[in-house]
C-alpha cells in the first residue's frame, strides 16, 4: 500500500500549478512558468519520498494552456529532459503517479465542442506521462460526466467517444471514479463494461451514493476491474464527511479513527490510497503513521 496526497504541498514555499490569465499568453510567459512547475514538482516529489508519501497526483496545470488552441509553442520537446529526469526519480523511488482532469472533461457530454475540448486534454495530460517514462499503472482518473435525463443514453454515449476519439495513449491509462451524485459505483461497473476502464474507488462518494454494497465489497468489486500488469493495484480516494457541513464536502484534517475503521474494514485487501483531505502532506503523514501500526506499510 502507498498513501499520498494530489497536487500541492503546503510545507513548502512553492506550487507546481502556477499559472497565468489568457489574455497574458505569450511563450516567455509559458516557458517561465512551466520551467517553475516543474522545478517545484521535484522539491514535492523529493519532499514526498523523504517521509514515505510513495503516491502523487500531479498538477493538471504543469503547462498552463497546454490543450488549448492558443498554445501553439513545441513545450514537448523543450522540456522533454527535464520531464524524464522527473520520471527517472519517480521509477527510481518506486512512486505512483496519477492525474485527475479538471470538471470540464466530460465525455459524454452533448456538446461535441466540449468532448473535443475533453478529448485534447486528456491527450496533453498523457503525454506528461508519456514523456516521463511511465507506464500504464500511472493512470487518469475522471468521472461518469452528466446523466442529461437519460443515464442508459450517456453511459453510451461516454463509450462511444471513448471507443472513436481517444487515442491508445490516453486508452491505456483512463479510469473512471464513482462521484457523489450521479455515477454510483455500479455505473462504473457498467461503464467498466462497456470500455475496460478500471475504476477508481472513493470511499466517501460510495457513502453519498451507493447501491447498498457495504464498503469491503465495494472495495473489491473495484479491484477487480483492475488487470495488475496493465494497470498495477486498485488506486483509490479516501476522505469523509466535513462535520457540520453540506453533504460531501470534504473534511479538513483527516478522522484517525474513520480511517482506522476503513484500514480493519479493508484488511487483506492491497490498494494505493490518495486523500482527499484539505490539509493535504499534513494528513497523509498522520496516516502513513497509523497505516504502518496496522501493518498496512513498511518503513
Amino acid at each position: 500500500m502507498k498513501i499520498g496526497y494530489p497536487c500541492m504541498n503546503n510545507t513548502l514555499d512553492c506550487s507546481s500549478s502556477r499559472t497565468f490569465r489568457l489574455a497574458s499568453y505569450s511563450e516567455e510567459r509559458l516557458i517561465e512558468t512551466v520551467e517553475q512547475n516543474l522545478a517545484c514538482l521535484h522539491r514535492i516529489l523529493e519532499y514526498n519520498v523523504q517521509h514515505g508519501l510513495f503516491f502523487f497526483r500531479l498538477s493538471s496545470d504543469l503547462v498552463p494552456f497546454a490543450s488549448h488552441e492558443v498554445n501553439k509553442y513545441n513545450w514537448q520537446e523543450h522540456f522533454k529532459m527535464t520531464f524524464r529526469k522527473l520520471g527517472s526519480y519517480i521509477k527510481n523511488n518506486n512512486m505512483r503517479i496519477s492525474m485527475h482532469p479538471d470538471q470540464f472533461v466530460v465525455l459524454n457530454s452533448p456538446n461535441e465542442q466540449t468532448v473535443k475540448n475533453s478529448v485534447a486534454e486528456l491527450l496533453y495530460q498523457a503525454t506528461i506521462l508519456d514523456l516521463m517514462g511511465l507506464d500504464s499503472t500511472a493512470k487518469l482518473q475522471i468521472h461518469g460526466g452528466g446523466a442529461y435525463g437519460d443515464k442508459p443514453s450517456a453511459i453510451q454515449r461516454f463509450a462511444e467517444v471513448y471507443h472513436s476519439l481517444l487515442p491508445e495513449a490516453v486508452k491505456s491509462r483512463l479510469c473512471v471514479e464513482n462521484d457523489d451524485r450521479t455515477y454510483s459505483l455500479q455505473d462504473c461497473l457498467q461503464l467498466h463494461e462497456e470500455t475496460g476502464m478500471p475504476i477508481i474507488f472513493d470511499n466517501f462518494h460510495h457513502e453519498c451514493v451507493n447501491n447498498g454494497e457495504p464498503m469491503r465489497e465495494a472495495v473489491q468489486m473495484a479491484a477487480s476491474t483492475w488487470q495488475p500488469e496493465r494497470d498495477g493495484i486498485l488506486m483509490m480516494d479516501y476522505s469523509s464527511q466535513a462535520p457540520n457541513e453540506r453533504k460531501g464536502k470534504h473534511v479538513q484534517s483527516i478522522q484517525e479513527q474513520l480511517f482506522h475503521d476503513f484500514l480493519a474494514e479493508t484488511e487483506g485487501l492491497d490498494m494505493d490510497i490518495m486523500l482527499e483531505i484539505k490539509d493535504k502532506e499534513e494528513s497523509a503523514l498522520r496516516a502513513i503513521a497509523l497505516a504502518r501500526t496496522l501493518g498496512r506499510v513498511h518503513a
